[in-house]
């Protein structure tokens, strides 16, 4: 087969974009999502982060402190987005959550379900608060479940990762997540096993509602459906098994303009754990560094120079522009 995509090709995606005459400049800035640690108790195979229980980046409380800042002084940016790593492991996630909330703000959370049993694998302090944690703050939950089988949620998170991810539901579900008219929203990611794109998303939810309910009694809000993303340990299996080239070339081929209109990066600044900003939390696990360099830290936050720079590019972005699409908040399309 002959691919489309060299793994010595410079900014493909640019290029591409400029062949279809498409102009992706920042819209606005509604949602802050920042990485809070890459301290992990699991270690996916997927993970672009290379998040693992070895992993020491915290972000500190004087930056912890200047996001909230940020977030009070702009009513605009309505929703945190905190995710790691296991966000829940950084010792300033409580604080805040909490202020946070008290500001007004939107407070999602990327929980993998997992953290709540087994706890800080530094530290051992046990994490078995969350579930009514969450429920207190009216944390909106987002959860990573490959698959709604035992066998394929195992294969790319660890063994006996699917068994605590139903009893960490099943918690939350007794909470009232989940559940119609409660207000506590869990939403699920899938993310195909392997070099695939990502089945329908409205079919899967579908399935996923079913099969858990069915087996487990469990409900949820939403599922979102996430391209795996070139990069990292997922990008290091594909060079292992040869089949770089070969994924690279079925994300172009795939490529949705309408997908790219809605990418995230559009209305979302991702920060790091030391505080740098970045287009995304992709580009931030590349070091893919923003173009306003005078304002690239949450220190230097100016949200007129944010929203007039120019979004930084470059051929992994292929992975969210394939098919529906693929966002943090599942298809774009």
């Amino acid at each position: 087969m002959t691919s489309l995509y060299s793994t010595q090709t410079t900014n493909a995606f640019s290029k591409k974009m400029d062949t279809e005459g498409i102009n992706l400049v920042p819209t606005s800035i509604e949602t802050l999502q920042v990485n809070i640690t890459k301290l992990c108790n699991q270690a996916c195979r997927h993970c672009h982060v290379d998040s693992s229980p070895s992993r020491t980046e915290q972000m500190s409380k004087l930056t912890v402190d200047q996001c909230l800042r940020v977030l009070e002084t702009h009513p605009s940016i309505k929703n945190l987005d905190i995710t790691g790593g296991a966000p829940e492991l950084n010792p300033h996630f409580d604080y805040m959550v909490q202020s946070a909330r008290a500001l007004g703000k939107n407070v999602m959370v990327r929980h993998n379900l997992t953290v709540t049993f087994d706890g800080n694998p530094q530290t051992k302090e046990s994490k078995e608060y969350l579930p009514d944690f969450f429920a207190k703050h009216q944390v909106e939950i987002i959860s990573s479940l490959p698959y709604y089988q035992e066998f394929f949620t195992d294969k790319q998170r660890g063994r006996g990762v699917f068994n605590k991810s139903i009893e960490g539901l099943k918690r939350l579900n007794a909470l009232g997540y989940g559940k119609e008219g409660s207000g506590k929203v869990l939403n699920l990611v899938y993310n195909p096993v392997g070099p695939f794109l990502p089945a329908s998303q409205t079919t899967l939810e579908a399935d996923y509602k079913k099969e858990l309910h069915s087996k487990f009694g469990i409900s949820f809000n939403h599922l979102f459906a996430i391209t795996n993303m070139p990069i990292h340990r997922f990008k290091e299996d594909l060079e292992r098994a040869g089949s770089l080239d070969e994924y690279m070339t079925k994300l172009i081929n795939a490529f949705n303009p309408t997908a790219a209109q809605g990418i995230m990066c559009r209305s979302l600044i991702s920060v790091a754990y030391d505080g740098r900003l970045f287009d995304c939390d992709f580009n931030q696990m590349l070091e893919l560094p923003l173009t306003e360099n005078n304002h690239n830290t949450i220190f230097k936050f100016d949200l007129r120079k944010l929203l007039e720079r120019k979004i930084a590019f470059d051929n992994h972005c292929f992975g969210c522009t394939a098919g529906a699409g693929s966002s943090c908040g599942g298809n774009t399309a």
